[in-house]
């Protein structure tokens, strides 16, 4: 599979978008459109760099390899921290609060006091599984019995509670 080679606007491009520009902006340092140049030229213009697959590869490319320093700058400074605290729990003086606090909040930084976690999970239900458990459910909040029907509780409802829309 043979690549082609970006231009040197097209590479800047993918650079400014990559740090965080978009894609607008990015077109406008890149390639130094003319005053005249509309908005909306310019988001086109923008929109078919950046959907080109060398240009989006490159970005992507570039994002990934920022993330990656990113966690190894975390990794680092956590490790820094841990040896620094460590040696402070057995050697620290009074004067030391001041290295103890920078260690502190460089700690915070990199995430080693984090107690929270966030798990996104996407559980697919069969719809018979679903009505079961709102079904369930509607008898925990109503107190019904199991017996009952929701047609049944629906039917035992006075007329000026009636359960129709209108």
């Amino acid at each position: 599979m043979t690549s082609k080679k970006l231009t040197p606007k097209q590479l800047h491009f993918a650079r400014c978008v990559a740090s965080g520009q978009t894609q607008a902006d990015a077109y406008r340092e890149a390639y130094n459109p003319s005053g005249s140049t509309t908005a909306k030229s310019i988001h086109t213009l923008a929109s078919r760099v950046a959907g080109r697959v060398e240009v989006r590869a490159r970005i992507e490319a570039l994002v990934a390899a920022r993330e990656r320093a990113v966690a190894a700058s975390a990794v680092t400074d956590r490790d820094k921290v841990l040896r620094k605290l460590r040696h402070w729990m057995d050697e620290a003086e009074p004067a030391d609060s001041i290295k103890l606090r920078a260690a502190e909040l460089l700690g915070r930084s990199a995430g080693l006091f984090a107690t929270e976690m966030t798990l996104n999970t996407h559980v697919q239900r069969d719809p018979t599984e679903v009505a079961a458990a709102i079904q369930q459910r509607l008898t925990q909040l109503t107190g019904a019995s199991d017996d009952e029907s929701p047609e049944q509780l629906g039917n035992a409802l006075p007329d000026s509670e009636s359960p129709e829309i209108h």
